[in-house]
């Protein structure tokens, strides 16, 4: 990889050759998604780093949730719209576009997911989110009460403010380090 083709402003050049269990899943990655996401190749100068990483993201975002896959990358993109993460937000909005089959509605949560056409659930859900990532300690019973208005269960809140977390440390470190998306995600669903 030259230095121009790196995904962030430091020089950490991916583990060369890889290891086969991390070729075959980023081989996985070309055949499912077009191309191995940059989070995933900035990782990988640290195969155990890499491992930890992708771990927790796919147990948060890709197990059995109550949650659906569109609620986590609705989180995903209104954590990063607060934190200003160019990179999450081209990667989570595709996905949002992809999943929800409304172009717009990524665009929307990308702007302001305010103006978004959300229903009652989605709106709690992500009212939460924000006072997550703005405010965590702040965060009441009232806040969980709301939640569990609009039908979550407490495995649900644990889920959604897991999925929070796991966004506003990626955001951080994608944004520290000039992580930049993959540009086929620009293109994506639209």
């Amino acid at each position: 990889m030259s230095k121009t083709d790196m995904p962030t402003a430091l020089d950490l050049p991916m583990v060369d050759p890889l290891p086969e269990d991390t070729a075959k899943y980023f081989a996985i990655c070309e055949e499912k998604l077009g191309m191995v996401p940059n989070v995933l190749k900035a990782h990988a100068f640290d195969i155990e780093k890499l491992n930890a990483f992708t771990g927790l993201y796919n147990n948060l975002m890709l197990a059995d949730s109550g949650l659906s896959k569109l609620e986590r990358e609705m989180i995903a993109v209104v954590v990063s719209s607060i934190n200003k993460c160019f990179y999450c937000l081209t990667a989570h909005g595709a996905a949002v576009r992809a999943l929800s089959g409304d172009p717009k509605l990524g665009e929307l949560m990308v702007m302001n997911w305010r103006a978004a056409d959300l229903s009652d659930r989605h709106r709690a859900m992500l009212l939460f989110t924000e006072k997550v990532t703005k405010a965590s300690a702040e965060v009441e019973e009232t806040d969980r009460a709301a939640l569990r208005d609009q039908g979550f269960t407490d495995r649900d809140i644990w889920d959604i403010a897991n999925v929070t977390a796991f966004f506003n440390m990626s955001n951080r470190v994608a944004s520290a380090t000039a992580m930049m998306p993959n540009d086929d995600y620009h293109s994506q669903a639209r």
